[in-house]
């Protein structure tokens, strides 16, 4: 088949370069946000996705809105046969969704109908999943409740941050995209309507939805900072600064400290939640780099009776 390729961030380039590598299909063009700003100097960079297929000689196309009537028009243009999606960022329009004969194919990480939406490996985690996967489905006008081509799944590992579990969903999905484009195209493959119970919604995670709250117990505390790292990192509040989360361990036999409150050792820190310790391993104060939760005890000098969490 004639594809043409929708994505935007570094977790789309194993489905693209899967595809690139077909035998059976050719991608002619990949559709991606546009350049953004990044770095300290803000320059404008162009998306993994627009890079990797710039490297492979395949036309990029950057519609500041897939509605815009440029775009539409080149993609008519194109003809493809198929549109194989992951992680582009933008709603298509249904003038787009009408163009390929087969529609729009997206690689979604989530075991639909469970977390419909932007970020379906963060709630998995924070949610303490065992298991998830990913799926393929036909784009339709509603959120991810298109019918369903195939899944994989994949275990949930007791210490998986989302970007660890995200990175292997990327490379194993890229494979079951594949798979769904070459039973597209012989005709072997027919989507299969999602079921009406179990849908869950895995909005995405906001900055204010990352603070970690000491009350609440500590695998709840564990399984946020997990769900939230890299992005967008699970935070506290110390000495009235932010104080990012990076890494924490459950300490089921310690449970001597109150929500919030720190006991520091020679190596280790350990804070209070709802129910047993969690020690900090990782940590960033603001504007610092990333250091052993044990150094930055030791430069600020923690106080008694000092705690986490904002002060009232």
């Amino acid at each position: 088949m004639k594809l043409v390729f929708a994505g935007t961030p570094e977790v789309a380039v194993p489905a693209l370069d899967a595809l690139i590598a077909s035998d059976r299909h050719e991608v002619v063009a990949v559709v991606t946000r546009p350049d953004a700003p990044a770095g300290r100097g803000r320059r404008l960079v162009a998306s993994p996705v627009a890079q990797r297929a710039q490297e492979a000689g395949i036309e990029v196309l950057r519609p500041a809105k897939p509605r815009d009537e440029e775009f539409l028009a080149r993609l008519r243009e194109i003809g493809p046969d198929c549109c194989p999606v992951v992680a582009y960022g933008a709603l298509l329009p249904k003038a787009a969704l009408d163009v390929p004969v087969h529609g729009w194919v997206n690689l979604h990480f989530s075991l639909l109908p469970a977390w419909r939406g932007a970020a379906p490996v963060q709630h998995a985690v924070m949610a303490g999943d065992e298991v998830t996967g990913a799926a393929t489905f036909r784009i339709e006008e509603g959120l991810d409740s298109g019918p369903v081509y195939g899944v994989i799944t994949e275990r949930v590992r007791p210490t998986d941050t989302s970007g660890d579990l995200l990175t292997r969903l990327a490379f194993a999905g890229s494979g079951l995209l594949a798979a769904t484009m070459d039973g597209i195209e012989d005709g072997t493959l027919e989507p299969v309507v999602q079921p009406a119970e179990g849908v869950s919604l895995a909005p995405k995670i906001k900055v204010e939805d990352a603070q970690v709250e000491w009350a609440e117990p500590a695998l709840r505390v564990d399984r946020v900072v997990r769900g939230c790292t890299p992005a967008p990192g699970a935070w506290t509040v110390f000495r009235g600064e932010r104080l990012k989360l990076i890494q924490v361990g459950l300490v089921p036999d310690r449970a001597e400290l109150a929500p919030g409150a720190l006991a520091v050792g020679k190596n280790n820190v350990y804070a209070g939640t709802g129910s047993h310790e969690v020690e900090l391993v990782w940590v960033q104060p603001q504007g610092k780099k990333p250091m052993r939760a044990a150094d930055w005890a030791r430069g600020v000098r923690i106080a008694p009776g000092e705690l986490l969490g904002p002060t009232t």
